[in-house]
Order: C-alpha cells, then sequence, then structure tokens
C-alpha cells in the first residue's frame, strides 16, 4: 500500500459511512410486541413465557433440559452446583476468560486451578489440563472463547478418564459448532450469557443447558423456588428440600427477556450465517499480510465461530519488526477503524481477588481457604495467558455482509501492516499490562 499513513498525514483508509452493518440486536415490530405483550398483562415475573422459551432453546441447543437464569453468571454458578462442585473441591478454568467463568466457584467453597491456553484458538489447553487433575479434581470449565470453538475430543476424553464433568461456557459461542456439533452439547452441562451484548441477545440472561436430570434438577433447586416442588422432583435426596431454593438465590429469567428471546431464537441462525459470511470475507481479504492472523476455526472444518462475539486477530511482531500492538492499534484508529484496541480479557490469575482476598472472612485468601494445599502455585506456570493480550487486537465485528465497507476496514489493516516500518521509530511498545476485566463494544465506529 502506497498510500501515507493517516497516522503521518495521509488520507484515511476508511472514508464511507458504515451505516448498520456494526448494530446489534436486530430489534423489530415482532420482538417490540412480544414485549409488549408481557409488559400490559403484569407478567413481569411470571414464567409461562419462559418455560416456553425453555422448551424452544432446548430443541434448538439439541439437549433435553433447557433452565433459563436473570444472567449468564447465575446460569454457570448453577452449571457448577449442578455438578456438585462444593467445600474442598477443585475446578479447573482457563485462566484467559470472563470472571465468570470462575469466580462463583468460591461462593460455593470450592478452588478454582487456572490452566494455560492455546496460543491459536485463544481457548483451555487441552495439553495443560491432566497434570493439574487431583483427588479433589470435580470439574473442568471449558471456554469457547470468543467464539472459538475449545479442542473438546481430547478434554473429554480426560474427563471420563477421571470421572471429572465438564461445564462448557458458551458466552461467546451460542450456536456455534465443533466437528459437526453443537456446543453446548458436548459436555455435561453448559451455561452462557444472552446478555444484550452477546451474539445471541435477549436482554438480561443466561441460559443452562444438558441432558442429565440431576444436574438439571440441582441448578433448578439452587435458585428456582417456584418450580422447585416435591413433586415435580426425581432426584431423590432433593425431596425432602423442596420448596426453598437451596442457595438461597433467586434466579428466574425476567419475561421480557424471554420474550424477546423467543423470537431473536427464530432468526438467530440466518443472522449468524450473515455474521460468519462478513467476517470471514474480512479474514480472506487478508491472507498473507505479515503480523497479522485470522482467529478463525479452519475452512474445511465442520466447526464454525458462532455469532463471532467480541472478534480478535493474532498479532505476530516478529513480522512486523517488533512493532508493539498497542503502536499497531494506533495507526488503525488514525486511519478509521475506532475500535482498534489491542489486548482481551486479562488473565485471572494474576489478579488480587484470586492471590490475597478474603472474601467471606476466612482469614486466609478465599480462593484456597478450604483447600489442602496452596494452589497458587500452579499460577507460575501460565507463560501464554500472561502474554496473550499483547498479542491480539479487535477486529470490527461486521453483522451484515456488505463487501465495499468490510473492504475499507480490510484495506485499513493491510495498509498499517504493510507500512509498519514507518511507525517503529515512535513505538513507545505495550504498557507493563494489558489486558481488560470487562468487554465493551469496541468494534463500532463512533
Amino acid at each position: 500500500m502506497g498510500s501515507k499513513l493517516a497516522i503521518f498525514g495521509g488520507p484515511k483508509a476508511i472514508q464511507s459511512d458504515p451505516g448498520n452493518i456494526f448494530d446489534w440486536p436486530i430489534i423489530t415490530k415482532e420482538d417490540e410486541e412480544a414485549v409488549l405483550e408481557v409488559l400490559r398483562r403484569g407478567a413481569m415475573s411470571g414464567t409461562d413465557v419462559t418455560k416456553q422459551f425453555e422448551k424452544e432453546f432446548a430443541q434448538w441447543q439439541g439437549t433435553e433440559y433447557a433452565l433459563a437464569f436473570c444472567n449468564g453468571t447465575a446460569s454457570l454458578q448453577a452449571a457448577m452446583y449442578g455438578c456438585k462442585l462444593g467445600v474442598g473441591d477443585e475446578m479447573i478454568c482457563p485462566s484467559v476468560t470472563y470472571w465468570a467463568s470462575a469466580v462463583q466457584a468460591m461462593s460455593l467453597g470450592a478452588t478454582v486451578v487456572f490452566a494455560d491456553i492455546n496460543p491459536d484458538t485463544l481457548c483451555i489447553d487441552p495439553y495443560d489440563i491432566e497434570h493439574r487433575i487431583t483427588e479433589r479434581t470435580k470439574a473442568i470449565m471449558v471456554v469457547h472463547y470468543l467464539g472459538h470453538p475449545c479442542d473438546m475430543d481430547p478434554i473429554m476424553e480426560i474427563a471420563n478418564k477421571y470421572n471429572i464433568k465438564v461445564i462448557e461456557d458458551v458466552s461467546h459461542a451460542q450456536g456455534g459448532l465443533y466437528k459437526g456439533r453443537k456446543l453446548g452439547a458436548i459436555g455435561h452441562v453448559a451455561a452462557m450469557s444472552l446478555m444484550s451484548g452477546k451474539s445471541l441477545a435477549v436482554g438480561e440472561g443466561g441460559m443452562l443447558v444438558t441432558n442429565d436430570r440431576e444436574i438439571y434438577e440441582r441448578a433448578i433447586a439452587l435458585g428456582h423456588y417456584e418450580r422447585f416442588h416435591a413433586g415435580d422432583i426425581q432426584t431423590e435426596y432433593l425431596k425432602p428440600y423442596a420448596g426453598l431454593p437451596l442457595g438461597g438465590y433467586k434466579f428466574r429469567m425476567h419475561q421480557l427477556s424471554s420474550a424477546c428471546g423467543r423470537v431473536q431464537l427464530k432468526y438467530y441462525d440466518q443472522r449468524c450465517e450473515e455474521i460468519r459470511k462478513a467476517m470471514n470475507y474480512f479474514w480472506d481479504l487478508l491472507e498473507g499480510v505479515p503480523g497479522i492472523k485470522a482467529h478463525r476455526t479452519p475452512k474445511d472444518s465442520d466447526s464454525n465461530m458462532a455469532g463471532w462475539y467480541a472478534a480478535r486477530g493474532i498479532y505476530k511482531p516478529e513480522e512486523l519488526g517488533g512493532l508493539s500492538v498497542t503502536r499497531f492499534c494506533e495507526a488503525l484508529r488514525a486511519e478509521g477503524f475506532d475500535g482498534a484496541f489491542p489486548g482481551c480479557n486479562g488473565a485471572l490469575h494474576t489478579h488480587a481477588l484470586f492471590k490475597t482476598c478474603d472474601v467471606y472472612g476466612h482469614g486466609k485468601p478465599t480462593r484456597i481457604a478450604n483447600s489442602n494445599k496452596d494452589v497458587r502455585e500452579f499460577d507460575n506456570d501460565l507463560p501464554v495467558s500472561e502474554k496473550i493480550a499483547s498479542l491480539v487486537y479487535t477486529i470490527p465485528w461486521f453483522k451484515h455482509y456488505k463487501p465495499e465497507i468490510i473492504e475499507e476496514y480490510a484495506n485499513a489493516f493491510k495498509k498499517v501492516a504493510l507500512n509498519y516500518k514507518e511507525l517503529l521509530e515512535g513505538d513507545k511498545g505495550n504498557p507493563p499490562t494489558l489486558g481488560v476485566w470487562h468487554f465493551f463494544n469496541a468494534s463500532k465506529k463512533k
């Protein structure tokens, strides 16, 4: 690209108004009417619409059961409880993920043991799990991170070998496929956020899915008191406690969300198909450009990137003379992509919450309050997690296939990468820490 970089006064690569290419979720009259119907009859705190949503979701997911929650965090906690994670137990979890994949284990009295991630998929490394398993390991939390499917076959093999439950966090990848199988229907139980920033956006809500009746009923017992009746429960040891929530939680989904969710689910797969068409076109345009690598599933596989939530790319600084990802993104913003930022979720094991914080007054860090050893010793062996934020960057999250717009954004990336030498002189490097605890919509041009 011969054009002068915009950061040095040249013309921006991105000139066109993107229009609605980043707008999400797509809300139509059908969504509005569904929500208004609930409002008009004062059924916001009921369960009739929610139960219908669950039935349709389970059919779509391909599981026997689906249980709706007020948010994804609650659904993940219920999945942990459903797997009998409790005092003194351990749960293995990737360090690079949103905090709700892990923190709730501590409220159950369990210990989080972090594992490293694969630098290409950004998901938990299947080959960094087995040596972390002890006699206390009860579950493995796998996160289909940023839409990329985890490598589930070796993970399930390990879990079956040690009789450990696998929980799938599908908050980034609702409807995605791994070797032709739907994410969330491979492990023993799955849970996911459906909040308004996700690719499957229903408002504020979460969903748990499973084929295991006991896990399902334990999830009900934890926080769905109005549905926890002895006559409806098949798990014998739960029946004497029916009538009150075992966890003291009130986890039901607000019916404005479930009403919206029913409509969103009807059109979700076809909308995701267009997202994937747009995102794959973007990466196809950048094939072979030095320094930037696609974070996506192989083209010839039966796996896919679902709705491509919180899209990122892999950065290869060694191909750009060591140019920092911070400087790279600064140049991209100058070219017109306001959402260009380095990093992803910060590695959880580096946060003080998992090192020193005594949340519940145990007199020692809550993470190890019920442990028979200091599992924090494992935290010294997570090299990929600790550096990954300096090796990823945001890319535009296109919701519609508009080739002429996508091409402008791809040209911005290509222009910066091919003119990297001009950026080296002013490069101050990356800050001491990169990575954020909470994602925001950085892909929308403002």
